[in-house]
């Protein structure tokens, strides 16, 4: 692919699905692009405008957002620093500073990339790149305004960048979950994809694309080897067969598809791989390629050419270093100030367990940590004082699969354990195994040394770091996921935890908290 020059190998992840895919784009004509959508064009190319048109229509809506936030960021920053009148004694005409500071500002945000399609609606680094763009513009304008020692209020500009990039980043999750929404329920703002590769890998890769539908891939074809078309049924699962490698492009045109994801197969070599990128030039499809690889983070993942190929070269994860001292940092310092503001709360819980049944307040169950360390976490107790006697009993009634018990009725909890366990209030002492050093705030699901006994190889890779009391499974539905996919997620933020990811699952986590799916 690298071999020609004017094409360029892009890489998309979603944190969640845990697919990786390279979007090879290709030269389009100018006549192509001005081309009006007509009944004489073929299917494929007239849905590949549709999507493109989709994905500029979102990008203009982000523009509006943040110009609006902006303004809305400076008027605040201006009533705060001023109040209502002109500031005295200034020969800074704020009037005129405004405008220039919203368009630099939409500038930095387009200039990192924050309205890149590669990046809008998928994972944290949006976000990151959000923040990004407005501490380098306020780190830019501190720096000229001192060394051309122009007077603006400093209080103006601190103010001004803080709501503005909180605002930004608020804005672009609203926008998100409206995207997602819309995915989801199936109202366009999708890409229809043909799958191409070896059944088995065709198969695979629906599955990981159709496990988060919000990621924007909705498959609606299937292309084999010639070998496998005899005898294999016209659909692999629900997915249609309708070709096989001789007939991409057509297919692809017949079925209105505006992707083809080519996946694993030893027939599609290189050069047949580049080929069916020319084929697709003009056509307004575009080609992605699925590797053999998933559950890797964008970031941790680099594209180098050598000798005309894209050699991948995947970072390991970091386990310890500097970033790894100032999680802890932050999670002791976030512990410590949410166990004083919610000292009442805290309060007013354990008198409520007190009154309503007969028990201690607190329940401390053996937990495994780091490094197979065991710990004591602590939590409201939510069951009656025997729970654990009567769990043979309740064996058999399990609700989930894997090595968890689960029940949606369990007869052991106590009424105001419903309340807690519905919002999540029982898990508030933990702040304390925060505190202590042997939980993070986020980070996997500290498992019960009865399941540790149990793990395999690679589920034991939990364990390479602290467990948290949010984290991918806590807010990707809890209780209501299978042990595979929570043990997936788990096996995701171990290799590619970033402060950054952290952030944004604990803003997730009030959303699911709120929501309550999963939580029994």
């Amino acid at each position: 692919m690298s071999t020609v020059p004017a094409w360029s190998v892009r890489l998309r992840s979603d944190p969640l699905a845990g697919a990786i895919l390279y979007r090879v784009g290709g030269p389009v004509s100018v006549a192509t692009l001005l081309t009006p959508a007509t009944s004489a064009e073929p299917d494929g190319q007239r849905t590949g405008l549709l999507a493109r048109a989709d994905e500029r229509s979102y990008v203009r809506v982000l523009v509006v957002l943040d110009t609006t936030i902006l303004i809305i960021a400076l008027l605040i920053g201006y009533v705060t620093r001023f109040g209502e009148g002109e500031p005295t004694g200034s020969e800074i005409p704020y009037v005129l500073v405004a405008p220039g500071l919203v368009l630099a500002w939409l500038i930095s945000l387009k200039a990192l990339g924050c309205y890149d399609d590669r990046v809008i609606g998928y994972g944290a680094d949006e976000y990151r790149r959000v923040s990004s763009a407005s501490l380098r513009l306020a780190g830019a304008i501190a720096i000229i305004g001192y060394i051309a020692d122009v007077g603006v209020s400093r209080g103006f500009l601190g103010i001004s960048f803080a709501v503005g990039t909180v605002g930004l980043e608020v804005a672009r999750f609203a926008a998100r979950k409206r995207l997602h929404r819309a995915r989801s329920l199936g109202a366009g703002w999708s890409r229809k994809v043909l799958v191409v590769g070896d059944t088995a890998h065709v198969l695979e890769l629906v599955h990981t694309l159709r496990r988060e539908p919000y990621a924007g891939y909705q498959v609606v074809g299937a292309c084999i080897p010639d070998a496998l078309l005899a005898p294999v049924a016209q659909r692999l699962g629900d997915v249609p067969v309708v070709g096989s490698f001789r007939g991409i492009p057509e297919a692809a045109t017949a079925i209105g598809a505006d992707t083809v994801a080519v996946t694993a197969s030893g027939e599609l070599t290189a050069t047949r791989l580049r080929r069916l990128g020319w084929q697709l030039e003009g056509t307004g499809v575009d080609l992605v390629v699925a590797p053999a690889l998933t559950d890797v983070a964008g970031p941790r993942i680099h594209t180098r050419p050598v000798a005309g190929l894209p050699l991948i070269h995947v970072e390991a994860p970091e386990f310890r270093g500097v970033r790894k001292l100032v999680k802890g940092f932050v999670d002791r310092s976030v512990s410590s100030l949410a166990l004083a503001v919610l000292l009442p709360l805290i309060a007013f819980i354990a008198l409520a367990i007190k009154l309503d049944s007969r028990g201690p307040v607190l329940f401390r169950q053996v937990r495994v940590g780091r490094g197979g360390q065991e710990f004591g976490v602590f939590k409201f107790r939510t069951m009656v004082v025997n729970a654990d006697a009567l769990l043979a009993e309740l064996a058999a009634r399990n609700e989930t699969d894997g090595l968890m018990f689960k029940m949606r009725h369990d007869p052991r909890v106590t009424r105001v354990g419903r309340l807690l366990r519905k919002w999540s209030l029982d898990e508030l002492p933990q702040l304390v195994n925060v505190l202590l050093g042997q939980m993070s705030l986020v980070g996997p699901r500290p498992p019960l040394p009865s399941e540790v006994a149990r793990y395999d190889g690679d589920v034991a890779r939990r364990l390479l770091v602290k467990p948290g009391m949010t984290g991918l499974w806590q807010v990707s539905g809890r209780s209501d996921l299978s042990w595979e996919d929570g043990i997936r997620l788990d096996l995701y933020y171990v290799e590619n935890w970033s402060l950054t990811a952290d952030l944004t699952i604990l803003w997730k986590t009030f959303g699911a908290v709120l929501n309550g799916r999963g939580a029994y």
